[in-house]
């Protein structure tokens, strides 16, 4: 394996080749910060995206003084941080419609009643779900997600994960019991 220094002198020099191997040894460490802020994959992946290109775009002012994994880590954590700003920034205009909006969505609607209670349970099935999912150990909720929110075959959720096939079975037998015990428990709090 090359080292950091070494990498990093090569792509303050221009080698692209260079910086798709820093890119290659950090990826899953960079994704992997990104996740603990961001609680979602596909999040986390854009996020880590950004902080490449932040790499890319400020090496030439990369300092040796911290490592460069301490480097990627502060970027990976302020992006992240950036990230969920913007979300939130997001969030509060989300949805604010006027009175006069709301009343001419009604008129076109044309679902039915049964419909609409329908899709709101289904609804909070799933955000009752999600907050469970987010109870679980790291590596247990990424490999549920994954498999079962992302749909993605084992095979590929064992490449993303960097384990076996055979590992990420164990994950989700033992993610699918944790999650039931949480859901029970939330069940008891209820009722």
């Amino acid at each position: 394996m090359i080292d950091d220094r070494l990498l990093i002198k090569q792509v303050k020099e221009g080698n692209k080749d260079a910086f798709r191997q820093l890119v290659v040894i950090h990826h899953q460490r960079v994704i992997h910060i990104c996740m603990s802020f961001v609680n979602h994959l596909v999040d986390a992946e854009d996020v880590a995206q950004e902080v490449f290109v932040e790499v890319f775009k400020s090496v030439s002012s990369y300092r040796e003084e911290a490592s460069l994994s301490t480097w990627l880590y502060r970027l990976a954590v302020n992006k992240s941080l950036d990230y969920l700003r913007q979300k939130k920034r997001k969030k509060r205009g989300y949805g604010v419609l006027s009175t006069m909006e709301n009343a001419e969505l009604a008129n076109l609607s044309v679902v039915d009643s049964d419909d609409v209670s329908q899709e709101l349970e289904l609804e909070e099935r799933k955000r009752i779900l999600l907050m469970a999912m987010d109870k679980l150990p790291e590596r247990q909720r990424v490999a549920l997600s994954l498999s079962k929110l992302d749909e993605l075959p084992q095979k590929e959720v064992a490449e993303i994960m960097s384990v076996s096939e055979g590992s990420v079975e164990s994950l989700l037998v033992r993610a699918k019991k944790k999650l039931k015990e949480i859901l029970m428990q939330q069940k008891q709090e209820i009722l």
